[in-house]
């Protein structure tokens, strides 16, 4: 047996190492290493509850707003504030133009350059998709950074500034919008559909939600010169359906509030039945991580010990997240499965959670949100408020968790004497990159790895970086 290890990897924000056991050709062992510690949930201890708002944005340039908008969460439910219906509709969008954002950033800058690697040069595919999708010089950015540039213009409407905005507070949001820019962020809206319509998908928003069957999925990919299509073609060319494969078991919360509900339920999907998520199940297990402790806790009593030295068995500053004992993957298939999408429903079924799913979730999912978007601008009523009073509680606790581009993101807070007493977050990379639990269990990505083929001699496989992007990493949210 020989091991290789892999990274840290490009492309990605953080400290990422994969260490690969190889044996007759084949990853026998994957153990995937957060190599940065960063302290966060420590800074928070002593200071104003609402210093939190400051204080974890911070954690991430690409998803800030996430991180911002769990910490409203969990201070709202300390306070049990209320939030206006104009409040919510306007977090929501917020929260989905970061998503969506983050979505089609993953998929142009991070996940496709890879198909533009020199491994695939006698690929009759390549040299096209070379052309348009090469890191920093690609065609596709031309098209893609004006229409995102544009399309965050939304969060300097509602939100002031992204990232690290303030706008997201525990009673709802601070800017209220008026008439004449529900006009202005309607055009906003219309012309990111465009972009969405035109180069990456090359049809209506409406006929990718509604692919119900891989057999669909490949007709249309083959009826379409567009870049969703280029990926689907390719990746099937490349059996990328059938690898990656981790636990099959999904966990998302609630999305995105309505007042009748949520637009994406929340759960737990195995095996094709849905049961209902409990935070009460949820465990932080570190006994393969760089933290004193080895009895897995709920986050709401959890501790952040850093322990570098004297821990042999330790190999990550990512903990192991478990709901119920069992591991669990997090981030748009979740969601999308947990939502009865039957395209993704099939592709699981038939091979798991493939690099084809994961990715092909998060491009249903910007064809299902961008017109939820629209739906939530035009029930925004001016005039009506938008943000509830805060009142500081002396003590209480509170949890908030939302979902990110790549999954649920938990916040755990408890206030004694008017400050943090106690806070600690579990993001979705710490779900899905998670090392080994004290039972051995591998987190999600360490399953996902094991079997690929990997060639003699080769120190960099190809595959290993496809997998790995298919969960979109994010190691600074991962140890905060």
């Amino acid at each position: 047996m020989t091991r290789i290890v892999v990274g840290p990897f490009n492309r990605v924000e953080g400290d990422l190492e994969v260490a690969l056991d190889i044996a007759d050709s084949r990853v026998r062992e994957a153990r995937v290493s957060a190599s940065l510690y960063r302290g966060f949930e420590n800074l928070l201890i002593g200071r104003d509850p609402l210093d939190a708002l400051v204080v974890v944005p911070r954690i991430c340039g690409i998803c800030s707003v996430s991180q911002s908008a769990a910490a409203a969460a969990a201070l709202a439910a300390a306070a049990g504030i209320a939030t206006p219906a104009n409040g919510q509709f306007a977090k929501n969008l917020i929260q989905a133009c970061e998503n969506v954002a983050d979505h089609l950033t993953h998929f142009y800058c991070f996940f496709m350059p890879d198909f533009a690697r020199e491994a695939y040069a006698g690929a009759p595919w390549h040299a096209a998709i070379r052309a348009r999708f090469v890191a920093q010089r690609g065609t596709a950015l031309a098209d893609y950074l004006p229409a995102r540039a544009d399309f965050l213009r939304l969060m300097g409407y509602l939100a002031g500034k992204w990232p690290h905005t303030l706008a997201l507070q525990p009673g709802g949001t601070t800017r209220a919008i008026t008439p004449t820019e529900k006009v202005r962020l309607a055009a906003v809206l219309r012309e990111f559909r465009a972009f969405l319509e035109g180069p990456l998908f090359g049809d209506a928003l409406e006929n990718i939600a509604a692919l119900r069957d891989a057999a669909g999925l490949a007709a249309w990919s083959e009826a379409r010169d567009a870049d969703a299509a280029r990926f689907v073609r390719i990746a099937l060319a490349l059996g990328l359906d059938r690898i990656g494969r981790a636990e099959d078991r999904f966990l998302a919360c609630a999305a995105y509030p309505e007042t009748t509900g949520a637009f994406l339920p929340g759960g737990v999907w195995h095996g094709g039945e849905t049961q209902a998520f409990d935070t009460a199940a949820i465990r932080e297990d570190a006994s393969h991580a760089w933290f004193a402790g080895d009895a897995p806790l709920a986050p709401a009593s959890g501790e952040t010990r850093p322990l570098p030295d004297g821990k042999p068995a330790a190999y990550t500053w990512c903990k192991a997240p478990r709901y119920a004992g069992a591991v669990v993957e997090t981030g748009a298939l979740a969601r999308q499965l947990l939502a009865g999408q039957p395209l993704l429903g099939e592709l699981v079924a038939s091979h798991g959670a493939s690099v084809l799913a994961r990715v092909v979730a998060r491009l249903i999912e910007v064809a299902r949100v961008l017109p939820r978007m629209e739906h939530w601008l035009a029930a925004i009523e001016p005039g009506e408020p938008f943000c509830g009073e805060w009142r500081k509680p002396e003590s209480g606790s509170g949890s908030g968790l939302i979902e990110a581009a790549r999954g649920t993101l938990g916040h755990w807070l408890s206030i004694e004497r008017g400050r943090i007493a106690g806070y600690q977050i579990v993001a979705p990379t710490t779900w899905n990159f998670s090392p080994r639990d004290a039972a051995g269990q591998p987190g999600a990505l360490e399953q996902a790895l094991a079997g690929l083929p990997v060639t003699d001699g080769d120190t960099n496989p190809v595959l290993v970086q496809h997998v790995v992007r298919s969960f979109d990493p994010c190691m600074v949210c991962t140890v905060h």
